[in-house]
């Protein structure tokens, strides 16, 4: 696991799983990127995108429910190996 998330592990290690998660992102507003980081989630989720005022990044946010709490760190790992992706 990557140092920067064993915080946030310790955070929803005090929550109960499954539960419902909310994911967000900024990406450059590149297809192949957007792609990628969508493709994160099932038909399930709920996503929203929101482009920024400029149209150079997209806000993606996604509402799912998680099994557990390595499979959130696992999907924030994904997402910190796209350059430019942002997580919040």
């Amino acid at each position: 696991m990557v140092e920067i998330f064993s915080k946030l592990k310790e955070q929803l290690l005090l929550q109960e799983w499954p539960n419902v998660y909310y994911f967000k992102f900024i990406v450059p507003n590149d297809s192949e990127k957007l792609a990628l980081v969508t493709s994160f989630f099932d038909d399930n989720a709920e996503i929203t995108l929101h482009p920024s005022k400029t149209g150079k990044y997209m806000s993606i946010s996604a509402k799912t429910v998680m099994m557990d709490v390595d499979s959130i760190i696992v999907l924030y790992e994904r997402a910190a190996a796209i350059p430019g992706v942002i997580s919040l």
